[in-house]
């Protein structure tokens, strides 16, 4: 990815979790992972400042103690943590798991496929797609003042 921020991964599934790692590594891809199990830890790491805020997080649905959609809520429902891009990569196929991650303003959702050579394209893909999409990293301090003096 352009940006050298980490790569959150939320995933309870570990042997998911390595073959992520290892795509990205056969992808050259140098950004470090950050692995969490549920969406409470990545919440924790996410709310420390003395971390590094990922690039994109890629989000199961299916894991113990807050699942996706919760995590979801919680994030796009914050400030600070709402632009992070979230891609939904899960087994579910699921309609309504689709329609409640888009209208929680997901970036994406892929069904995780099966086999190392789909998995590894699938990556590419959404790599590549970050690679040369445009978002800002904060909000300017220009734009910050310009906002409240509009809002009073």
């Amino acid at each position: 990815m352009r940006s050298m921020k980490p790569i959150m991964l939320v995933e309870d599934d570990h042997i998911d979790a390595m073959t992520l790692k290892r795509a990205l590594k056969d992808l050259k891809v140098a950004n470090q992972l950050v692995h969490r199990i549920n969406g409470e830890e990545a919440l924790e790491y996410l709310r420390d400042n003395s971390n590094a805020r990922p690039c994109v997080i890629f989000l199961d649905l299916n894991m113990p103690k807050m699942n996706g959609i919760e995590f979801l809520q919680i994030v796009k429902a914050d400030n600070d943590l709402r632009r992070i891009p979230v891609i939904v990569f899960t087994t579910s196929k699921n309609e309504w798991d689709r329609f409640e991650t888009f209208n929680l303003s997901a970036a994406g959702y892929i069904v995780k496929p099966a086999d190392y050579k789909s998995f590894v394209e699938a990556i590419r893909t959404v790599e590549l797609y970050w690679t040369l999409s445009e978002f800002p990293d904060e909000v300017p301090e220009s734009v910050k003042q310009e906002q409240e003096s509009s809002v009073v």
